[in-house]
């Protein structure tokens, strides 16, 4: 190649370089831009309380892994017999949720690996209005007392009163669950629900064991004369978000369960009881509920009551061979009969501190049945608390006092630790 040969072959290359670098600077960029904007649609992130949250397509996608865990103390004493101290995880939940904006469609699966059967909820629901929730599958009923609508993360105290263990276990149920939310100065919230009557994991845990009676219907009604509280100041009773005026919400629910064969209608096969045929026969089970939250500027006040009846046990016989008939004050040692009310108040400091008491009371419906499986008796309870992080982060401790009309009496002490992830 000659000097001038190799003169031109470098100009030319430069030329070639000054024409080309641009278009891949600007081939560069555009693929920034595209990457960026690619990012901006899909976005993953973690907060405490909040989980681990995927989202894809500008938010028409959106995923969420979280859970939490409760380890726990608690002391306790009867009279006459020795302490008993116990350390465990009261609670280890894990959950997978999702919603898909466009379809209207979300769901939620959650496990608790502190029980036997970890199974509490699955459910997909439809949203075909942004005020009205249509949801089927297994899930936390609204058919129970108030206390008894919140997850096991968001307690006032370090467990539940009496009253939501007496007349519930853990609230879930299969069925279907129409929710809805109407309102804005005077806010109204009518529910209704159509289930399996025999609470969660309804169809037990073979093909052999399976569900016994009828449905469970019933409904609830919630009314807010001063508007609805804050966002995320309704999952609990305790006024963490600081409501600056007096708001309040109003409770009405009822449920029939047609043929009960569980102490509270959250399960099934627990007893059998015939007709004069020695055929299968179950009594209905009726629960009634009033209950009332108000909240203030760190101050909340739960008041609940709860009524449990029969029906259905006329000519009802507890042996196949019809010979020994059901006497009328005798079903009351199959299921919870009789009524409940549950009073608590609290505040909450600017600094996170909580200073909570709850009072509570529980009457048999037949005094002369000594088998009843609901006892007279009142409680009382004190409770102390640190939130870090609202609900997420926090510390709880209490100071329960039981005393049944008959039988000891007895104390408990308890400390949780709780984090949300």
């Amino acid at each position: 190649m000659t000097r001038f040969q190799n003169f031109n072959y470098k100009i030319t290359l430069c030329t070639f370089l000054c024409i080309c670098i641009p278009f891949f600077a600007m081939a560069q960029d555009d693929d920034d831009q595209e990457q960026e904007q690619e990012n901006e649609r899909n976005k993953v992130s973690f907060n405490v309380g909040g989980g681990l949250n995927f989202s894809f397509n500008d938010h028409q996608y959106q995923f969420n892994l979280g859970g939490f865990i409760q380890p726990s103390f608690m002391s306790s004493k009867i009279d006459g017999l020795k302490r008993e101290n116990e350390f465990n995880s009261r609670r280890s939940y894990l959950q997978f949720s999702g919603n898909a904006v466009k379809e209207k469609v979300s769901f939620l699966f959650q496990l608790d690996y502190s029980l036997q059967e970890p199974l509490l909820d699955a459910w997909i629901a439809y949203h075909p209005h942004k005020s009205t929730i249509i949801t089927i599958g297994q899930k936390q009923t609204f058919l129970n007392n108030r206390e008894m609508m919140y997850r096991e993360d968001r307690l006032q105290f370090t467990n539940r009163s009496f009253l939501s263990t007496n007349f519930s276990e853990t609230g879930r149920e299969f069925g279907v669950f129409v929710s809805s939310k109407f309102g804005d100065k005077f806010g109204i919230a009518p529910m209704l629900a159509v289930t399996s009557g025999d609470g969660r994991n309804s169809f037990g845990a073979n093909t052999r064991d399976t569900d016994i009676g009828g449905i469970k219907y019933g409904g609830r009604l919630d009314l807010y004369p001063l508007g609805f509280f804050k966002p995320e100041n309704d999952l609990t009773s305790t006024d963490l978000e600081r409501e600056e005026k007096l708001k309040f919400v109003l409770g009405f629910a009822g449920s029939q369960n047609i043929g009960a064969s569980n102490a509270v209608g959250e399960g099934h096969g627990n007893y059998i009881l015939y007709d004069v045929n020695g055929q299968n026969e179950y009594p209905n089970y009726t629960q009634i509920y009033a209950d009332i939250l108000l909240k203030y500027q760190g101050f909340s006040l739960l008041a609940e009551y709860v009524n449990a009846s029969a029906s259905n046990i006329n000519e009802t016989y507890t042996d196949a061979n019809a010979t020994q008939i059901l006497a009328p004050t005798q079903i009351s040692s199959f299921l919870t009969l009789g009524d409940s009310f549950n009073i608590q108040a609290g505040y909450v400091t600017m600094s996170g501190f909580s200073f909570d008491a709850r009072f509570e009371n529980g009457t048999q419906e037949f005094v002369a049945n000594a088998d009843s499986v609901l006892q007279t008796a009142n409680a009382t309870t004190f409770g102390l608390s640190k939130y870090f992080v609202g609900n997420s982060l926090k510390v709880q401790s209490s100071y329960r006092s039981f005393n049944p009309t008959t039988g000891s009496n007895m104390c408990q002490i308890d400390l949780l630790f709780q984090i949300t992830f």
